[in-house]
């Protein structure tokens, strides 16, 4: 898809679930950055239980696995925003822990901008170092769809600069670092872009990603097993 073209028309349950998820992760910030009556909790509990115990009557669903192979097997797109399977945590726009992403493919790396908010506060003031953790995995995970090679992540560091702050606009990125073999490493600087000391922005982070790529089968073998039933 080029920038002029339209972007193809959701089916109708897709387009509902990325307002759920949308509409649950405004949820979570509202509940934790916000003072409210303990009756309006429990009416926003029960509300949820019920809405809970309906969807648990559907039949389970789970994503199609090739759905994974297809990001690493079309060419990532330049000039618009680059788009995963919607169910992805931390990109996903239908997920409900997601932290609404916008990606693009700009040279030899990728570029995210976020804004992270009251429920990724680990410290007073700042985001939890997991949430950076986690926001790196996944967007070095677009670098293997940009080089079009499917990888799991192998060992992950990160150092932490700064603290990571809140409602401010921020740019993570990642680019291949170099190659040995089947071994990737990717790596990238979590920018606080609200900095006004640098032109650029200030670096509050930085990482380095260690990937095994694998035959695309592989991930048919690793296909997740049902969950366990609720305990009683």
């Amino acid at each position: 898809m080029t920038a002029a073209e339209p972007a193809p028309e959701l089916p109708p349950e897709a387009a509902a679930r990325r307002r759920a998820g949308q509409a649950i992760r405004q949820l979570g910030h509202a509940v934790v950055g916000h003072d409210a009556d303990p009756r309006l909790l429990g009416e926003l509990a029960g509300t949820l239980e019920a809405l809970t115990a309906r969807l648990r009557t559907g039949i389970p669903r789970s994503r199609a696995l090739d759905s994974f192979a297809d990001t690493v097997r079309r060419e990532t797109p330049r000039g618009v925003p680059i788009e995963s399977y919607d169910d992805r945590p931390f990109s996903g726009k239908a997920s409900p822990w997601g932290v609404d992403l916008e990606v693009h493919h700009r040279g030899d790396a990728v570029e995210a901008e976020l804004t992270l908010g009251a429920a990724h506060e680990g410290a007073p003031g700042r985001a939890h170092g997991g949430i950076v953790a986690g926001l790196f995995d996944d967007v070095f995970g677009f670098m293997l769809g940009v080089l079009q090679v499917p990888a799991f992540t192998g060992e992950l560091k990160v150092r932490y600069k700064r603290p990571t702050p809140l409602h401010r606009r921020l740019r993570c990125t990642g680019a291949l670092d170099r190659r040995d073999g089947r071994k990737l490493w990717i790596t990238g600087d979590l920018v606080d872009l609200g900095d006004l000391t640098e032109p650029d922005g200030l670096v509050v982070a930085t990482a380095t990603g260690l990937f095994i790529t694998v035959d695309p089968t592989a991930f048919l073998a690793s296909q997740q097993l049902p969950a366990p039933p609720a305990e009683p």
